[in-house]
């Protein structure tokens, strides 16, 4: 029995149908900012520039017993000593907020929340 000229469509049609579209490969830049992402190496990186603009912001005196943790929806958590500094540090606040937006943009940092805790 002889393929027919219909049956040579059918076949086509259906290995059309079927055929498995294959997505074009990611750019490399998206490959490392998600790998880098996963791992954490940008928050490492991250965490150093906001140690050196937390000192700059807030003076030597008190980043020595003051450290800066991460920033959550613009909200930068700091680690203080004791409450003596919190409460030296309450009256900077504003000014602090502003110099680390100006000093690390990229953080949108738009407020400071303080807690109380030992310092590693």
């Amino acid at each position: 029995m002889q393929p027919t000229d219909e049956d040579e469509r059918n076949l086509q049609d259906d290995y059309r149908r079927k055929r498995v579209r294959v997505p074009p490969p990611k750019p490399v830049r998206d490959v490392l900012s998600q790998l880098l992402a996963r791992r954490g190496y940008a928050q490492v990186q991250t965490a150093a520039t906001c140690d050196l603009a937390w000192r700059e912001a807030v003076g030597a005196k008190l980043a020595a017993d003051s450290r800066p943790g991460a920033v959550q929806r613009g909200v930068l958590q700091v680690l203080v000593r004791d409450s003596v500094t919190l409460q030296e540090l309450s009256f900077v606040k504003a000014k602090a907020v502003k110099t680390l937006a100006r000093l690390i943009p990229e953080q949108q940092i738009k407020s400071v929340r303080f807690r109380v805790g030992a310092l590693d």
